[in-house]
Parts: C-alpha cells; structure tokens; sequence
C-alpha cells in the first residue's frame, strides 16, 4: 500500500462516517423512528425526547453524552455498562498519555535518524513518509534506541498505575450496587450443585431441606429443586406460539371487517408443517382448540416434571442475605464434587439445562472444549494467514490473471487497496461469535453472564492469535516456517521482526473499525431498515411490534475482545510506530461517545452481574501489555541493540502486577463480602416473591392448585412468578 492509498482509506472512511452521523441526526428526529434511536428510554416510560433540546445540529448527541454522568449510565443501563465505560476510560488514558510523551519525543528522533535500508520498514510498499517517523528508521545498535527503551517502561507503568486505579474504583462500583438498601431477589438465595444420590426412604426435596435445616436452622427459608423440563418447556412453548398465532388471527380479522365486508373474511391455516402444507383450515378456531387441547396437557406434565424428574441440583433461599453470601463463600461437604454452593445468579440469567450437571462432567466438558477451541484457533489461522498473504493486489493478479486489466485502472485500484484486505478479515472473523458463544454454553456454565464471559476471553485469544499474530506473520510464515520448526525460540524476534511490515494494514484496519463501524452503530441504519420491513410485512401484533425493535444488549462476548484486539494492536505498534497512536485515541475517544449515547437510549441490558466482566477485562488487558513487552524484547533483539536485556524485568514486572491484583481485589468479584452484605436494607422483602420470582414460566400453574408441586417447589403459585 502506497501513502496515496493510505490517505484514500483513511479520507473514505471519514466521509462515510459523516454521511452516517448526518443520517442518525436526521432518521433519530421522526417519531416513525423513536423505537429504534429511543428503545431504552421508552422502555423505562420515559420521553425519547426528554432532556434533550430538538436541535438537527448533528453534534448534539455528542454533548449529550459528554454531559451524562456515570449514575446516569447505571439508572438507565446497570453497572455492568458503567464498567464497560471505565474499561474504555482507562484504555483511552493509557493511549493518551503514551502519546504526550512518544509523540513529541520519538517522532523527531526518528525522523532525524540517518536512516536505514530499504528491507526494514514499517510498511510493505512505498511508504517512506511514515517509514522515516518509526523505529523502523532508527539504525541497528544506534544510542537512539535508548529513547525507544524509555518509551516501553513508561508505556508499561502508566498501564500500571491506571489499570490498579481502575480495579479499585469497580470494586466501589460492584460494593455501592450490593450494598444498595432496595432487596435483590438473588442476594437471598444460593445455588446447590452436585447433590448426592438420595438417601433412601427420602425425596430429594427432604434430603436438601433437612441438610440446610441443620447448618441454617434459623435463617433457612426454602428450597425449590431443578427439574428436567425439557417435554413441559417444549408443551409451554407450543402453547406460548398458539396464543400469539390466535392473537395475530384475530387481529387480522377485525382488520378485514373495516377493508372489506362488515362481515370481514376470517383468516386461514393449514394444518401441516408451518402451515404451509396440509388441509385448510379456519385459523382462529384451529388456534383455540390447540390451546385448549395444550393446557390440561401442559398441566399434567407439570406434575409429572415436579415429582419425577428432580436432578441434583436446587436454590436454596434464606430469610437474609448475610446468610446466603457466607453460604456461597463456605465450604459444605468434606469432598469439593458434592454440595458445591454459589451465589444465585438473576432469574433471568439461569441456564437451567447446565444447573444438573455434575462436577466431572463439567470438568471434562471444560478441557474437551479448550481442546476443540485450540483446534480452531490452529485451522483458523491457515485461512487467516492466506488472506493476509492473498488479499493484495500484487497476489490476487498472479492468482487471477484475468482480474488484471480491471485492477489496473487507477481508481479501482485505490480503492480495493485500502479496504480489500481489511474487509476479507473483518468479514471473515465476523462468522466466529456465536460459535464460541455455542461451545461455553456447552462446557456446563451455570449463567448466561458468565457464557459471555468465557467466550470472550476465547474470542480475545483467538483475534490474538489469528488476526494480530496470525496477519503480522503471515506474509512470512511459509518462508520462515524451516526456521521455527528447526528453533521454537526464533518465534518472538521472528515478531519483532515482521511486526513493522504490517503497520500500514492495522493503520487502516483501525481506521475502518473506528469511522465505519462506529458510524454504522451510531446512525443504526440495518436495525431500522429491518425494523421497517417487520412492521410493514409481518407484525400485526403489538408484541410482534415490540419483538422487532427490542435493541438487545451491549454484547460484550464480542464487543470487548474486539476492543482488546484493536488495543493489542496499537500497544505493540506504540514504540515501533508511534503515528498509531492516534489512531487508537479516537478509537476508543469515539467509541466512548457512541456508545455512551447508545447506553442511554439504545440498549437495554439482559442481566446484571454487578461488574463480574471487569476482572476478565483486565486480565486481558494485561495480557496485551506482556505482549507488547515481549514483541518489543523481540524487535530490540532484530535491531542488535546491546542492552536489550535491560527490557527482561518489564513482563516479570507484570506478572507479579497481575498476582498482587489477584489477591488483592478478585476474591469479592467471586463473592459478595459481608460487611457488604450486612447494610440494613430499606424493607425487608417478601419472601414468598423472591422465591416465585425464580419459578420457570413452564413450572407456574394456571389452577393455582398449591399441594401439587411440594415435591419440588413447595406452594408455587403463578401469582409473582417471573424470570
């Protein structure tokens, strides 16, 4: 890629972010439009327009957000986004202030450097101008290396002190929220796995309350015992369809009778597969009979499902929350696979097919998973290291020969050389998400929170890998391949030496994700033109409406790994080519605000874990940072510089960074301390509503008949139940 190309890249990718923002000021001012721009607030009762002047300056939003404060982004979208937001901060500090130092220092000095040879630049094409303002510029053994040396251990302690800022400031965020005088319902309860086998002459359910009862004999409430309830969730769930389907019928024939005769023309089904096959039937009654044949059937399996088909697994609540918090946090059988007690999650987060099983089987799901993800990162980085290789136009015209006269016209080839490589990857990268999301769910995990979690940090190691490590190499890879299988230790100056190569790509691949994707994100131009067509088409109900402008959450399972990637990318091109920098600044600066606006309007969040994501966020960040140390300790080597040595206690330095925060601060994102714990709260809270709160949909009986569900749940009625 050549400064021209570069410059087109960058220019484009401006202009279409304006072009986005001047649409989302335009599209988020008509009422047609509040339920895609305004989700959030309308949600919550609140007027879209509340707070905000009616202004079509296209700047507006930004002082919106700059005037939000972080109690705002909690009231409207929980602690979970608040800390996303000191993610953000805090990454944005670190890139801020590495800047004010190398920008001013290193650029100068690298410029003014009599210069090398051609073969080590920053870039694979004539990229001289940006070449001569890098590392890459700097002569082998130079003294002006020191400069560049300096830059590593500042850029590592300012890392430091802001990220040991940042974990005490969300453990006041997580003890605030825990501490708060309003009751959660799950602060009362805990989670039992791996309960034994039934002794006999017992139910579970007996066998579970007489071993609470006698460690918490005063403050044990009750116990409801997970079920296998895969037949009445399906029942229910059939029987939820019917409803709607009957709801839509009968909307559509009312709609009839004022288009058509007064009479109105009744709706229509058949009785086969989706209804597009089979005999044709009157819909509103086929849908009512369905119901009515579905609820004595639905009954009956629930009876069935509470007596028979308890697993060992149960909630157990407590009349205090101090009690339930030193439940979760103490050890209650003598062998750690049984009686294996956590905090309750929300209702809303329970993966109830995960709760049953046992210890070795999660065990072995765990490594059986790691082990498929390791297979994948393999396979996925020939494809990821073809595309780095193919995607130039050089390789794409010997490959396909009869492409050349069309790439060859100027304005062609500008343009796919800016993007062509940078969309391959980000398209293809873009397939992996719910794969990894399906493979944590599958390793047993108890919460949906901690899913996203876990699939994060796959993700995380996978752009790693693949995409930073993967694309730096790739070009490389086949030619030095004799090399590395003859010595393994060549792996990091091979790094070092084929990180510089790359940095024209990454300039433009941040470029791209910040000015495209954010602009998509803010002007949210694919959710309203999908929004439109649903309620065009295909939504006659107002709960079809609803389902088709529901914004969702933030998605940090892929949101926060691609923010580490794009970090991990600028961190270890900070030194080497401090021109980066900037990049990344508005990067996350730009990030902040839009997402900030979309925190307080857009997106409503699935759960609340009250900042469990924060110490996975910052374990990967570190993990970027002893990257980073550990590519520079590899370029210093590429560069002959006699005292690279003097760079060895940075990543040691950082290892025991991370084993003090450990101790430090992680033990109360695992649970919640007492002293946190034991705040008076405003009321005490209805126990029989926290407890109904966690009953399934499919398990809360229409009859209300009480003495059918003692077995497992014990007086469960539908009155209260939620999930």
């Amino acid at each position: 890629m050549d400064f021209s190309s570069f410059l087109t890249s960058l220019g484009t990718s401006f202009v279409i972010f304006l072009v986005l923002m001047f649409l989302f000021t335009w599209l988020s001012r008509r009422p047609g439009n509040f339920v895609v721009y305004y989700p959030n607030r309308i949600l919550k009762g609140l007027d879209p327009y509340e707070g905000i002047r009616l202004t079509r300056n296209p700047f507006a939003w930004i002082r919106e957000a700059l005037a939000s404060t972080e109690a705002d982004v909690i009231n409207m979208s929980g602690v979970d986004s608040a800390v996303y937001f000191v993610f953000l901060t805090t990454v944005l500090g670190i890139l801020v202030l590495a800047g004010l130092l190398l920008l001013p220092v290193l650029l100068p000095i690298a410029a003014t450097s009599p210069g090398v040879k051609a073969d080590n630049t920053t870039s694979e094409g004539s990229f001289n101008d940006i070449d001569k303002l890098s590392m890459g510029h700097i002569e082998v053994k130079s003294p002006r290396l020191w400069a560049f040396v300096a830059a590593t251990y500042w850029i590592s302690f300012v890392a430091y002190c802001l990220l040991w800022k940042a974990y005490k400031h969300v453990s006041n965020l997580r003890a605030a929220a825990l501490m708060s005088p309003d009751a959660k319902h799950e602060q009362f309860g805990v989670l039992v796995r791996d309960i034994p086998p039934v002794p006999e002459g017992q139910t579970r359910k007996e066998q579970v309350d007489s071993y609470f009862k006698s460690i918490y004999p005063d403050t044990f409430y009750r116990s409801m015992v997970v079920t296998d309830g895969k037949k009445v969730n399906k029942i229910y769930d059939e029987l939820e369809g019917y409803k709607k389907k009957l709801e839509r019928a009968e909307i559509i024939y009312a709609e009839s009778k004022q288009t058509s005769s007064p009479e109105g023309t009744r709706p229509t089904t058949k009785t086969g597969f989706l209804g597009l096959v089979g005999k044709k039937v009157d819909a509103i009654e086929y849908y009512d009979e369905k119901i009515k044949e579905l609820i004595p059937k639905l009954e009956a399996e629930r009876k069935v499902t509470l007596k028979e088909k308890q697993q060992c697994s149960a909630l157990i609540f407590f009349t205090d929350r101090v009690t339930a918090s030193s439940a979760a946090q103490s050890l209650h059988a003598t062998m750690v696979d049984t009686w294996t007690v956590m905090n309750a999650p929300e209702p809303r987060q329970l993966i109830w097919t995960n709760l049953p099983k046992n210890f070795h089987e999660r065990e072995m799901r765990q490594y059986v998973i790691y082990f498929i993800v390791f297979l994948t990162i393999f396979f996925y980085m020939i494809p990821i290291g073809l595309i780095s290789a193919l995607t130039t136009l050089e390789n794409l015209k010997k490959l396909l020969p009869f492409l050349k006269p069309v790439v060859d016209q100027k304005e062609i080839k500008t343009v796919l050389e800016a993007y062509l490589p940078q969309l391959a990857l980000i398209i293809f990268m873009a397939l992996l998400p719910k794969f990894l999301l399906f493979l944590s769910k599958k390793e047993g995990i108890p919460t949906q929170s901690h899913v996203e979690r876990a699939a994060s940090g796959k993700f995380f190691y996978f752009s790693v890998l693949n995409v930073f490590i993967g694309v730096t190499i790739g070009s490389t890879l086949f030619t030095t391949m004799k090399v590395i299988l003859k010595d393994t230790g060549k792996i990091v100056p091979l790094l070092g030496a084929s990180l510089p190569k790359s940095a024209t790509f990454f300039l433009t691949f941040v470029a791209l994700k910040f000015f495209v994707g954010y602009g998509l994100e803010l002007s949210r131009i694919v959710p309203l033109i999908i929004f439109h067509l649903k309620k065009k088409y295909l939504c006659k109900t107002e709960a079809e409406l609803k389902e088709a402008w529901a914004p969702g959450h933030l998605g940090y399972a892929t949101r926060v790994p691609g923010d580490l990637l794009i970090l991990t990318i600028v961190l270890c091109y900070s030194v080497i080519a401090p021109l980066i920098i900037p990049f990344g600044v508005v990067y996350f600066g730009l990030g902040w605000l839009v997402l900030r606006n979309q925190a307080l309007k857009v997106y409503v969040p699935s759960y609340e874990s009250y900042g469990r994501m924060w110490p996975h966020m910052y374990k990967r960040i570190m993990t970027t940072v002893i990257l980073f140390q550990a590519t520079m300790l590899g370029y210093f080597a590429v560069k002959q510089f006699y005292y690279t040595p003097i760079l060895i206690p940075l990543p040691i330095l950082s290892f025991i960074f991370v084993f003090i925060c450990q101790k430090k601060f992680y033990r109360f994102f695992q649970s919640t301390a007492l002293e946190v714990a034991s705040r008076e709260l405003k009321e005490k809270p209805n126990m029989e509503v926290v407890f109904q709160s966690f009953v399934p949909p499919s398990l809360s009986s229409e009859k209300g008949d009480e003495d059918q569900y003692e077995d497992a749940l014990s007086h469960v009625s539908r009155t209260g139940s939620t999930v």
